[in-house]
Order: C-alpha cells, then structure tokens, then sequence
C-alpha cells in the first residue's frame, strides 16, 4: 500500500499529495479529512455541480427509514445497514466540527422523521418494509415512538390516501444540503486545501501506477493519489483506465425534488415521509425553513445522468405532496425544481476502495446514501490513504469496486420485487382500474419480466430497478449486455 506523502508543500501547486475528483458530499468530505491530517490536497469539480446528487438531496441523516424487506434479505444489504447505523452516530460531532471551523448558524433542519404508512402502497411492499423497520428498531434497542397519524403535527392527507400508522424516529435528522456543500467547501479551504474548479476529464498514469488528473482547461495536477468521487460521472474517468472493465458499471438514478413555499407559511418539525416505494426512496417532505420545504424524490435508472426535469416528474411530486401528506400543497408557490443524478452501481452496492491501480482509489456507487454515509467513509477510506489500514474490519470489504457483481437476491427474487414495485407505481400515481385487472396485469407482467432477465444475460440478473427500467430504455439494455460479456471475460462464471 502506498501512502501518500506527509503534507508536502512544493512550489507548484499543481503537485500535491492527493487529488479527490469530485465536490459532492463524498468528495468534500474525503478532502477535508485529509487537509484536517496535513495532507496537502486537490479537489477537482465545478462550483456549480451539474449532475451531483448532492446538490439535490433532501440530506436525511438516517438509515431506519430506508428499511426495506429487500435489504434485509441479503447479507449485503445488511452490511449496508451497519454502515449506515455507523454513519447517524457520527453526525453530531461531524456538524459540531465543521461550525467550530466554519462559524454561523446551526444547518439541521428537521428533529428527527416521521415514517407513515398510508393507503397509497400496496401491502407486499409498503407494510411489509414498515413492519420490518420497526422490528430492526426494536431487535437494536433504538429510540422510536408509535404515533397516532391524527396526532401528527402538519399531515393532512387526503382522505383517500390517509395514514394508516406512524413511527417517530428522534435519532434521524435532516440538514440543508446547500448549506452542507459551503460549510465543508470552506472548511476544506480554511484547512489549506486547493480547489479545482474544473472537470476532470482523464486520469494520467505511467504503466499500472496513477500519476495525476487531466483537467478540461488541458492542465494536469501531479499526485501520488487520486480518488474518483464523482458520482455518476465517475464511470467517464473509469472507461479510459485498464481497471475499468473490472468494475461494475456505474449508471445513473437520476431525480427530481422540488423547493416549495408552502401556501400558509408552515412546515412541519420532522421529517414526514412514507416507505421506500416504486423503484424510488420514498415521498419525503423535509423542512428548510422560512416557510420552506423540500418535496422529493423520484428515481429512475437511465445510462447517462440528466442535466433537467421531465415534466412528469415534476407533476408526479406535487400529486403526491398534497395527496398523501398536506392539501395545501397544492396552492403552494415551487420555488426551485432540483435534478440529481444518485450513482448506482449494475448490482446495487457501493463501490469503496483500492481501484484495481496502484494509486487510484474509488468511492462511489452509494445510491441514495452517500450524503449520510460520507463522515463514515471520507474517515475510511482517509485512513487507507494514508496507510493506517488496509480495510478489514471495516464492513467495507464486500464493496471493494474492483470486483464481480454482487450477487444479493435469486432471479426469482428480483423478478418478484420488480413486479411488486411495478404495480405500485400505479397506485402512487392514482391509477383507475377495474379490481380484477390488477391479477391479470400481474400475471401478465411477471412472465414477461422474467423473458427479460434471460435475455439481458442467462447468468447474471441486474437489480429490480434495473430489471425494469432496461425494458423501456434500449440504451441501458445495451450498457447491461455489454458489461456482463465483458465481465465473463475478467470473472469466469
């Protein structure tokens, strides 16, 4: 393992000891742990982060909410949850430090969230996923309090679509996301760091060793290590290395969440949200303050991140906004439309670690987690830079990015979750059909699902998500046959 050098400071300050390709959560986040350590340190990516998930997420710091059956089932998924747990209890010193650093008001947003379950979902998934998330919130001994839905401060559902249970979870705050980005920007810079506004647009290497970035504007900066943060757009940097082809494809889960001022000036204390639910995380409503809340999120997997919302997208939010959590909603003013393109790896897991180059390392493929796992892994992984450790014991091992896809579910499993979350989309966008309808949709669609997985590959299935979405998008069907010839030629079958 090759550490990188002890805060060198030459006279060129396009050489440095490490450069971190990416100013989202993640990125930041890694930088500023290394500058803290002396390190002297590049952080490549312009201010305005197009494409970033960052930029437009609701930054929920909690893990209990997220519960699904799905991630339950396998011992990734349960890993995953360990890290998150991991992550919610470092967050109150991570905030403490950076407004020692950084001064100004406090940026929590939100006291604790509110999970409820309504009439929208549909039982295999909606009441199955709440009942096991307060089962893991019991099994774990976490404060969590059973609320009547009539009690809850805010919720004014439509009578169609009213909350049938509710679990407060005080541990589980929200921060504002903008405010996030600038504190950890200007701490990163208060602790000597160097920002690159640029893009990066290739990695420099002599051989099977990494020697710096290349920018758009032509110029390099010179380092022993890079780490690839960039989200979604990390898969650009990764098709022009040799370690590429052995890493699991990086795609897009690109999505919409709104700024609204709500209509009488009001938002609610917690977080307010339902189940993860049709391929998506979730409605959640998370207030931001001066009568403000953020309205999220959708999430569909494409091959390539989006630049701008789909006006469907935008209208599905509100409909669910003011169904299924306040009325009035719909007489509020959208103050923002917001598009964030999450990074997805093709079987769902993170991508954290060395990057099959001496030199490069990767972190990346969090899904909706990044935000709140970024303390935990930018500590991580600054640790193995470093040469302080080489990663076991750190629950991180099954998540090394060069790799075989991980195989978490059955075919049939997969298939069964992409039917379910299928059907639900109908119900959450209000559809109208006759009640037999449903079981011969399903049974109609289940079949054609599985056709799909065997002919996308005979061996490997991608995620529900994925599994799905490749059926409309020719181009992710495309990217999912290509990638799993190529990994047969890397990881023999």
């Amino acid at each position: 393992m090759h550490a990188a050098h002890g805060g060198s400071r030459g006279p060129d300050p396009d050489v440095t000891d490490v450069v971190v390709v990416g100013n989202g959560a993640l990125g930041l986040s890694l930088a500023l742990v290394l500058a803290r350590r002396g390190q002297h340190v590049a952080l490549v990516g312009e201010p305005h982060r197009p494409w970033a998930g960052s930029a437009a997420a609701g930054a929920m710091l909690g893990c209990f909410g997220e519960i699904t059956t799905s991630l339950l089932a396998s011992e990734y998924g349960r890993a995953k949850l360990e890290l998150g747990v991991r992550a919610t209890r470092l967050w109150p010193d991570w905030l403490d430090a950076l407004a020692e650093e950084t001064g100004g008001d406090g940026i929590r947003t939100a006291d604790g969230t509110t999970v409820v379950l309504n009439t929208v979902g549909i039982p295999e998934i909606d009441d199955a996923s709440f009942a096991a998330m307060r089962a893991e919130l019991v099994r774990r001994s976490e404060p969590f309090e059973d609320v009547d839905p009539s009690d809850i401060d805010w919720l004014d559902s439509d009578p169609l679509h009213r909350a049938l249970k509710a679990v407060h979870i005080p541990g589980e705050h929200a921060v504002n996301a903008t405010a996030l980005m600038e504190r950890l920007e200007a701490a990163f810079v208060k602790a000597g760091g160097v920002l690159a506004p640029e893009l990066a647009v290739g990695v420099e290497h002599t051989g099977d060793r990494v020697t710096g970035v290349t920018l758009a504007s032509g110029r390099t900066l010179t380092a022993g290590q890079v780490v690839l943060a960039a989200g979604a757009r990390t898969q650009d940097l990764l098709d022009r290395l040799p370690a590429g082809p052995r890493i699991p494809r990086l795609v897009s889960g690109y999505g919409v969440s709104l700024l609204v001022a709500t209509q009488d000036g009001t938002a609610p204390r917690s977080v307010l949200r339902t189940p993860n639910r049709s391929f998506a995380c979730g409605l959640h409503i998370v207030p931001r303050g001066d009568g403000q809340v953020y309205v999220g999120a959708t999430n569909i997997v494409s091959a390539e991140p989006h630049g701008s919302a789909d006006v469907r997208d935008v209208v599905f939010l509100l409909e669910c906004a003011h169904r299924q959590i306040r009325r009035n909603i719909w007489d509020s003013k959208v103050s923002k439309v917001q598009v964030g393109n999450r990074p997805v790896s093709v079987d769902g897991f993170p991508l954290v670690g060395q990057g099959g180059m001496d030199g490069l390392w990767i972190m990346t493929g969090t899904y909706r987690d990044g935000l709140h796992l970024s303390p935990l892994l930018a500590q991580e992984m600054a640790g193995r830079i470093l040469g302080e450790s080489d990663g076991t014991g750190s629950g991180l091992e099954d998540f090394t990015p060069v790799r075989p896809p991980l195989r978490a579910w059955t075919r049939e499993q997969i298939v069964d979750v992409a039917v379910d979350h299928a059907i639900a989309i109908g119900y959450e966008q209000n559809w109208r059909i006759p009640v037999d309808w449903h079981g011969w949709i399903e049974n109609d669609l289940r079949p054609a699902t599985a056709r799909w997985a065997e002919e996308t590959d005979p061996e490997f299935t991608p995620t529900p998500e994925l599994l799905f979405h490749s059926r409309l998008a020719p181009g992710l069907a495309k990217l999912l046959r290509e990638y799993y010839a190529v990994t047969r030629q890397h990881w023999p079958v």
